[in-house]
């Protein structure tokens, strides 16, 4: 009995100690001073590092909103960062988000891109299939045409890149429709970077340079 005891206390002794981790997005609560404390002070640590994107740096809070975003789609912080940008002061996941979310979540079959063509044999549009992987249904997005896109004037905003790289368009806005109409919930309600650009239009920032007089 006593060595049973001891194996035990021993197996005890070995197993890595819980540490106290962030709550889950769905419980956290930015009203809690202790735990707002905890999660400022891990993200002002990883604004400092090299390997975030610039509109993080030195920016613990938005390290923070990252954070939770990472939480919510369980994808890893590094990856949210790099396809979060706020666009026109709205949070946006970049076009290829979708697709890697969608991919990701387990419920589908990898996307795949449909290509439309008219009675020339010109690309007229894009549509995303894939399979529902519960009851092996296949889900058809709504097609994105150039009928859509003129209509919506998506290629006369500024900074569109309608006119100059259609066919990645196509793709980013095709997935984007798919992920809307069948797993919302991937997005966390947020638009894609190239929605708000088509919408409001968009001007790349342009790079500062800075002369030292030293």
């Amino acid at each position: 009995m006593d060595e049973q005891k001891t194996v035990q206390e021993q197996e005890t002794q070995l197993e890595p100690k819980k540490e106290e981790s962030l709550a889950p997005a769905d419980r956290f609560n930015w009203m809690d001073k202790k735990q707002l404390a905890a999660v400022f002070s891990a993200a002002s640590g990883l604004s400092k590092s090299a390997l975030v994107p610039n509109s993080y740096k030195n920016d613990p809070w938005s390290v923070m909103i990252a954070m939770d975003m990472a939480n919510r789609t369980n994808f890893g912080l590094l990856h949210v960062m790099q396809n979060l940008y706020v666009i026109q002061g709205k949070p946006s996941w970049s076009g290829q988000f979708c697709a890697a979310a969608v991919n990701a979540s387990g419920k589908f079959s990898p996307l795949e891109y449909v290509r439309l063509v008219d009675d020339k044999g010109e690309t007229r549009g894009y549509y995303c299939k894939a399979t529902r992987l519960a009851d092996n249904v296949v889900c058809e997005g709504t097609a994105v045409t150039w009928d859509m896109v003129k209509g919506e004037g998506w290629d006369n905003k500024s900074g569109s890149k309608w006119k100059t790289m259609p066919d990645l368009m196509f793709h980013y806005r095709a997935a984007a429709f798919f992920c809307r109409e069948y797993c919302p919930e991937v997005l966390c309600g947020l638009q894609t970077a190239e929605e708000v650009q088509d919408v409001k239009g968009w001007d790349q920032p342009k790079e500062k340079t800075v002369i030292s007089l030293d």
